[in-house]
């Protein structure tokens, strides 16, 4: 029997959400996508401290002083994890921006650049690597800036339909909108549990997903943080889904029939208006979202807190 993740690679490109090479190898995913939360559980591990030395000893003679050296440090370690899964899967490896960075256009867009470099020098093409950038105005329109220069981004950190617009119109490669972040807020917000058809977190990716299809915008959509099997199957047909390995080991287990959920040909006839979005209007309709504003912060705090763990590590190992 066909097991439902062949079937569901017959329908969504399937993508890796882990830093761990042997779950790659196993599942054999045509993408993979880091975190600084992802990098920071890998590089804690013993088979990985390689991956820390190795970017300690290379960068030894920078010519950079104190935080300066470790950020110059942080990005090599990086693109160090970003090496290694390219050796594994075909396509594209996702790697994280500071998410410090927010809500600095310019430093996002130096820190693309930065990222996209040391990958070049490294001998890896631009069109194997989505640089991930939060969902902010100031990202999006970071991503635009790079996009033009031929840097694909991943613009993660996304939970409405106005961040997508807002993406979609900036040419931004692909989003990830949060699906079980989506069904985290409201479960507590309302004391509810969801079935997978009406969970909101793949309520809202069908909707972005019908909207992109039905307008002719060509970014994708890759569903990403899921918290159950259920989520996925609702998405089957989306661009792409980055899935932990725990999801990925259910849906290997299970041979259940798996349907197509999402139609790029059943959206061009739905009945939708398209919104028109400038800054004032994206900032208010997601300011007026609770949900995509909460969990937006949440998100990039997470993030920024996990990234000055890794480097709490890295200064330790440069003394």
């Amino acid at each position: 029997m066909t097991t439902q993740l062949d079937q569901l690679k017959q329908l969504t490109k399937v993508v890796a959400d882990t830093g761990d090479f042997e779950t790659m190898r196993a599942y054999k995913p045509q993408d993979a996508t880091t975190n600084p939360s992802l990098i920071l559980a890998a590089a804690s591990k013993p088979e990985y401290a390689h991956l820390v030395e190795k970017a300690v000893a290379d960068r030894k003679g920078s010519g950079f002083s104190g935080a300066k050296r470790v950020d110059d440090v942080m990005d090599h370690i990086l693109v160090n994890f970003g090496l290694e899964i390219l050796k594994i899967v075909p396509g594209r490896v996702s790697t994280e921006t500071d998410a410090r960075l927010s809500f600095d256009r310019d430093g996002t867009i130096a820190k693309a650049r930065q990222l996209i470099a040391i990958y070049e020098a490294n001998g890896i093409s631009r069109d194997r690597v989505l640089i991930k950038i939060a969902s902010t105005w100031e990202g999006i329109k970071a991503a635009e800036v790079v996009a033009k220069e031929g840097i694909h981004c991943n613009l993660t950190l996304l939970f409405s339909l106005a961040q997508a617009i807002a993406c979609a119109e900036g040419g931004i490669q692909l989003i990830s909108p949060f699906v079980g972040r989506i069904l985290d807020w409201f479960k507590a917000s309302t004391k509810k549990d969801y079935a997978p058809a009406e969970d909101p977190g793949v309520v809202s990716v069908t909707q972005i997903y019908n909207y992109y299809k039905k307008f002719g915008y060509a970014t994708e959509v890759m569903g990403a943080s899921f918290r159950n099997k259920g989520e996925i199957t609702e998405l089957a047909g989306c661009d792409l889904l980055t899935i932990s390995p725990a999801l990925l080991g259910e849906l290997a287990a299970s041979t259940e029939p798996l349907t197509r959920k999402l139609d790029a040909s059943k959206a061009a006839g739905m009945a939708m208006e398209k919104i028109a979005l400038d800054e004032k209007t994206f900032r208010y309709l997601v300011n007026d979202d609770a949900m995509a504003t909460e969990k937006t912060a949440e998100g990039i705090r997470k993030f920024a807190a996990d990234i000055v763990k890794l480097e709490t590590l890295v200064a330790s190992k440069l003394g």
